[in-house]
């Protein structure tokens, strides 16, 4: 090809990774990555329908780039990801100067695309480029396809995919519509790229699945997530294990164990809850009710390690009301989440609630969210004091902090920390904690503080 490309990525880690293949499939076509879009011949953006508006704001970005088009008609934009398969044949009517629309699971199909669009201009270069594009739609494949070549971002974290898709049907998600039902990798071959990750000097792994924990080899019977977590945990070399994202249904007694009995897996789960009241979850179709949640909790909180918990919230649910949104700030009182990714509901097209009536004001929605965010901001400062501040934890440094000067790592439980120094990514380094607030801690090297002790 020896042409150069750009990717830009919106959305959860599962796209950062479907990314990180695309780049490995295209560098092993001879092609180049650059750090910005003016630099490239290829421009592909990997889209998220997750968040609100996603599809406009895909719309937006495509126009942006409309005038490069315009003066250089070689120039090639592709849409991939979850809006692609979201909108399909739409883009293709409102943004027509776009020469490639790729669904999901079909990222291993976008080299040969790329050659079949270049040898149209080539062969037929007065065409109008409408007549160039090429579509593909939704593949619906059992197994999810094996990438080798994988371009990893990062120095020190490598993403697996051990599970693609998702079997549950929430009300509010639209990602069983653009991912399709669940299809699980082979425990020998995520085993063997674990492996092949640790040789090259990966410490941190992350397993990524869109139900993370409901994985089931399709090869061996009876071989679950609880299994596989335990063989990854055994791969030298691999300092820190997380995974996402999880349901909480598939959750066991087995899984909890494995958690807490290996700690290079990370003490942090998250345990996306979305409603602490009854009724929403039935309506939410989140298959389990307050008291089974709660008792999960327990079951993490009794566990022989201490677990880290975090969580997601929707508030102003269809049907939502003032006693609904009170159970739900009753329960968040109780669990004490570590950490909170709370939104404000909004329809996504595709889902069953997208055919509800939306009968929580805006303006209702906007102060329950608030008053969720502020409990939240209260019961994290009170675990940032008393189970952080003036406490030490190995950290892993990840890159330099926002302020341009400081660096800033995680502990095992998911905690960012700032801390003055050089290290580089992927270094571990103690810290003793000395500030804290409601969303990342600060510190200062262990050994820094000894000698400060001592003079």
């Amino acid at each position: 090809m020896d042409r150069t490309f750009y990717i830009e990525t919106h959305g959860c880690q599962m796209n950062e990774h479907d990314s990180e293949k695309i780049s490995g499939l295209l560098s092993h076509h001879g092609m180049t990555a650059v750090d910005s879009v003016e630099e490239a011949d290829l421009y592909i953006l990997n889209t998220c329908s997750v968040r609100e508006k996603a599809a406009q704001k895909v719309y937006s970005r495509l126009g942006e780039l409309k005038s490069r088009k315009l003066e250089d008609p070689e120039f090639v934009i592709g849409v991939v990801g979850c809006v692609a398969q979201q909108e399909s044949e739409q883009m293709v009517k409102k943004a027509p100067f776009v020469d490639l629309v790729v669904g999901t699971h079909l990222y291993h199909c976008i080299p040969d695309l790329i050659e079949e669009i270049r040898s149209r201009q080539e062969q037929s270069p007065e065409l109008n480029p409408a007549s160039r594009r090429v579509v593909t739609r939704f593949l619906e494949d059992k197994t999810p396809v094996e990438v080798e070549r994988v371009a990893r971002t990062s120095s020190f974290r490598a993403n697996v995919t051990i599970m693609e898709g998702c079997n549950k049907h929430c009300a509010f998600c639209i990602v069983p519509h653009t991912r399709g039902k669940e299809r699980n990798r082979p425990a020998r071959r995520i085993l063997d790229e674990v492996a092949r990750a640790a040789d090259r000097g990966y410490v941190e792994l992350q397993l990524l699945g869109q139900t993370v924990n409901s994985y089931k080899d399709p090869e061996q019977r009876g071989y679950k997530f609880a299994e596989l977590l335990a063989d990854v945990a055994q791969i030298q070399g691999i300092q820190r294990i997380r995974f996402t994202s999880p349901h909480p249904r598939h959750f066991d007694d087995d899984v909890i164990a494995v958690i807490a009995e290996n700690r290079n897996i990370c003490n942090q789960v998250h345990l996306p809850l979305q409603s602490g009241a009854d009724p929403i979850l039935k309506r939410m179709r989140r298959q389990h009710d307050r008291e089974w949640y709660l008792e999960l909790l327990d079951k993490f909180r009794g566990a022989s390690r201490s677990i880290a918990l975090s969580t997601d919230m929707i508030v102003g649910f269809p049907g939502e009301t003032e006693a609904d949104f009170e159970d739900t700030l009753s329960l968040v009182r109780i669990a004490r989440f570590e950490q909170m990714f709370s939104f404000k509901y909004s329809v996504r097209p595709f889902t069953e609630a997208s055919e509800w009536e939306d009968d929580v004001s805006e303006a209702d929605k906007t102060r329950r969210l608030m008053i969720l965010q502020r409990l939240q901001r209260e019961i994290q400062l009170e675990i940032h004091n008393e189970r952080y501040l003036g406490r030490e934890f190995e950290i892993l440094v990840e890159g330099t902090a926002r302020d341009g000067i400081n660096r800033f790592g995680r502990t095992t439980t998911n905690k960012v920390v700032n801390f003055p120094g050089k290290e580089q990514p992927g270094s571990f380094i103690d810290i003793r904690i000395d500030r804290i607030g409601p969303n990342s801690l600060s510190g200062q090297r262990v050994v820094d503080v000894d000698l400060a002790d001592a003079v």
